[in-house]
């Protein structure tokens, strides 16, 4: 259980950054300057898209032996990696166009900007790959929030001195050493088996 925390902590905490999520988060603490109602928002949203991600990965889980969920789960970081690199472009225009609370602008726009992101797609294959579906969401979930608070709360002064190129390079070469520990893990199983 506490595995599938910290994988899916760090996993999500570490594709978050410089991602759509969290730059979404930044425009809308420099819009609204309410960084409580915000950071509520994108706790809730987060929370039902892992929900929703982990339900889907979960249930393909039961289809997998082990030595293809951990195939699966370092390609799946490998592709993550990759997408790592070519960055990430935010509709800022559609997404401020949310009317209404800080809360609900913030909910409704991380929960859109979520669906079919790298990190849905990571909690699906995480729920795939662990069997603790509250461990999974729960790490999921903080390590978006904990992505995107130091956004939320610096606002406009984090977005003038971030290098989000550097933080891009950075973040994939941690998805690509994940990886090949797991594609590790599953020649290990598969060469045990053998």
């Amino acid at each position: 259980m506490i595995e599938a925390f910290l994988a899916s902590l760090s996993t999500i905490g570490i594709a978050e950054i410089g991602d759509r999520t969290q730059v979404l988060a930044l425009v809308l603490a420099a819009r609204f300057r309410r960084p409580w109602p915000i950071l509520a928002g994108v706790f809730c949203a987060a929370l039902a898209s892992n929900v929703i991600a982990a339900l889907i990965g979960e249930r393909l889980g039961h289809f997998l032996t082990p030595v293809r969920l951990n195939v699966l789960v370092g390609a799946s970081l490998i592709v993550m990696a990759l997408w790592e690199l070519r960055g990430e472009d935010v509709d800022v225009k559609s997404s401020m166009e949310a009317r209404g609370s800080a809360f609900w602008a913030a909910f409704a726009g991380i929960f859109v900007a979520e669906i079919g992101d790298k990190t849905q797609i990571a909690v699906a294959v995480l729920g795939a790959a662990y069997s603790s579906f509250t461990a999974v969401i729960g790490g999921a979930t903080a390590g978006m929030l904990l992505a995107c608070a130091p956004a939320v709360f610096l606002g406009k002064a984090l977005s003038a001195k971030v290098p989000l190129k550097a933080i891009h390079y950075v973040a994939s070469a941690l998805f690509l050493v994940l990886g090949v520990i797991f594609l590790l893990r599953a020649f290990r199983i598969w060469h045990h088996a053998g």
